[in-house]
């Protein structure tokens, strides 16, 4: 690739001055920095000018657009699932069959394509992804029955999992510091955001189940349109192929803040997954209403409330973060099972807050503590393990939740048994951070072990 065409060079030269575009420079540490740095080789003055700061500020926004509507998309269809369980005649099993498919597709998204743009550049597989969204949003305007939701759910979680390693690796690419804080914010803004725009759309817009997918695919579409014309952001190397077959890397240097991180995410997301799976149920019985909008709105405050706990802790270091998460964890679930037990949506309502704050925390804590210090060829490999081990905490426990409220216990039994081990996983997190301390030193790009 040419050094003119792009701002993507490491260091090479061309006529008339330098070109460093997200350059790898080496930190006071001794850990790889991808400082985002545009410069045009024509002036060769080496200064970041404010026309390159402000074109990195709209991408690192764009990109942060695409995690919020791939993932605001994916709670888009919980309010509206008792309208296709009306209309289509299918069970509350179904449902839990539903939402496991999507969570065992996005798990298949990241295994296979996690590491793709770490070899092909982040633009392609954003490209693809938006693309494949697309389709999956055709599918939703177009479905006539359970087995074409199915079908939309699974390609939806194929686009997301692909594309969630390669936006957020493009964003440490821009910026280290705000691209960490970014890939722990935009989650809980498109998580909250999805559901609740979509139950007030069933409860008070005109033919919700495909006014919402219309409007999201306006939304694709300009996306698209900026990432055509965003300047790349990794170069392109040999090895995409070889980056299809599953084979998250894990380097070697890492293993210690992810050992201490994985949990964490694991138990935080799984705290989602109570809230997505039982939330609409528990809050339904807690206010005495069918209103959808009552039953976003439990997921809703645990999304918003992290989203705001993630900027408010953005200049705290993460290991106390972490410890602050799952302190907050904890109370805010029994807080919420105790509310259950006395019937007080308020109290309800309280602790799905105080939880807010230990899911925000958890995640951007697991996150920051990690992802910065992966090399610059490593990010969406990186990322991607994260975001599986956040899934298989959101799908595994949400899928046995949903068996257990249909086949076994029904709701207030299931959110009690949900709510104790969701607390035992925050404690096993808790030992797990006792137990660790972080490594001295950060890693380079090399010193990869694969985690299959």
């Amino acid at each position: 690739m040419k050094a003119a065409s792009t701002s993507l060079g490491r260091g090479d030269e061309a006529a008339g001055g330098r070109i460093t575009g997200y350059g790898s420079t080496h930190g006071a540490h001794g850990h790889r920095e991808f400082g985002g740095r545009w410069e045009r080789g024509r002036q060769g003055s080496g200064r970041v000018t404010a026309g390159n700061r402000r074109r990195r500020a709209l991408t690192l926004v764009l990109l942060g657009s695409i995690v919020v509507s791939f993932l605001a998309a994916s709670a888009a269809p919980t309010p509206m699932y008792a309208l296709y369980a009306r209309q289509w005649g299918f069970s509350a099993l179904a449902t839990t069959v539903v939402f496991g498919v999507y969570a065992v597709a996005v798990l298949a998204g990241l295994l296979t394509f996690g590491r793709v743009s770490d070899y092909t550049g982040r633009r392609p597989v954003l490209l693809t992804g938006l693309a494949v969204q697309v389709v999956a949003t055709v599918l939703f305007i177009t479905a006539d029955g359970l087995g074409t939701l199915l079908l939309a759910r699974v390609v939806q979680g194929l686009a997301t999992g692909a594309t969630l390693g390669a936006v957020g690796a493009a964003m440490l690419d821009l910026d280290r510091r705000r691209g960490a804080v970014a890939n722990s914010f935009a989650p809980g803004v498109g998580t909250g955001s999805g559901v609740l725009i979509s139950a007030l759309a069933v409860q008070y817009l005109p033919d919700p189940t495909h006014l919402i997918y219309l409007a999201l695919l306006a939304v694709f579409g300009v996306q698209a349109v900026g990432v055509l014309v965003m300047r790349e952001t990794a170069p392109r190397r040999p090895g995409a192929w070889r980056s299809l077959v599953p084979d998250v890397r894990l380097p070697t240097a890492l293993r210690g803040e992810i050992a201490i991180a994985a949990p964490v995410m694991f138990a935080v997301w799984a705290l989602a997954g109570f809230y997505g799976s039982l939330g609409p149920a528990l809050t339904g019985a807690l206010v005495h209403s069918t209103s959808v909008v009552y039953g976003g709105l439990s997921l809703f405050i645990l999304a918003g409330v992290g989203a705001g706990s993630v900027l408010a802790f953005r200049r705290t270091e993460p290991r106390p973060v972490l410890y602050l998460s799952i302190g907050t964890l904890v109370a805010g679930v029994a807080v919420t099972l105790a509310a259950v037990s006395a019937g007080s949506a308020a109290g309800f309502f309280a602790g799905t807050a105080i939880a807010g704050i230990g899911f925000g925390g958890g995640f951007q804590g697991g996150i920051r503590l990690v992802v910065p210090l992966a090399g610059e060829q490593e990010r969406a490999g990186v990322l991607s393990l994260l975001y599986i081990v956040s899934y298989l905490g959101l799908g595994l426990p949400a899928v046995v939740g949903g068996v257990l409220v249909t086949e076994v216990n029904g709701v207030l039994e299931t959110a009690r048994e949900y709510g104790v081990a969701v607390i035992l996983l925050a404690a096993l997190a808790l030992g797990g951070l006792l137990v660790r301390r972080p490594a001295k030193t950060a890693p380079g790009p090399a010193g990869c072990e694969s985690s299959r």
